[in-house]
This record gives structure tokens, sequence and C-alpha cells, in this order.
């Protein structure tokens, strides 16, 4: 369950880095756009890598000569 949350979340601030990109593209005289989009870029980065952190098997043992 908090596996498909990260992944939301991590969807959800991609979403948000666009939006805020494409406004910051449309109008350069507004700075703090740029900035709300780069720090949701590393949101996303960084919810992204949880997702995928939860989703490596951690209860099985793999031998080296598998």
């Amino acid at each position: 369950m908090k596996d498909m949350l990260y992944a939301v979340l991590a969807l959800v601030t991609a979403l948000i880095a666009a939006f805020f990109f494409y406004r910051y593209t449309a109008s350069s005289e507004n700075t703090i756009n740029i900035v709300i989009a780069i720090i949701c870029v590393i949101l996303t980065i960084v919810f992204g890598g949880l997702f995928l952190s939860g989703r490596v098997n951690k209860t099985e043992d793999i031998h080296i000569t598998e």
C-alpha cells in the first residue's frame, strides 16, 4: 500500500513540475515558477526512488552462484 502511495506522489509531483515549468516558459518574468518546478522534480526523483526501493524483494536471499 505504501509503495503505491509513493508511485502516486511521484506522478503528481511530476505533473506539478511540468505545469510550473510550462508557466515559467510562458512568462519568463516570474522566477518562482522555475523554483517550484525544480523542487517538484527533486521530489519526483525521491518518491520514484522510494517506490522502486520498496519493489525489491528483501526477504529472499539470492546466492552468488544462482
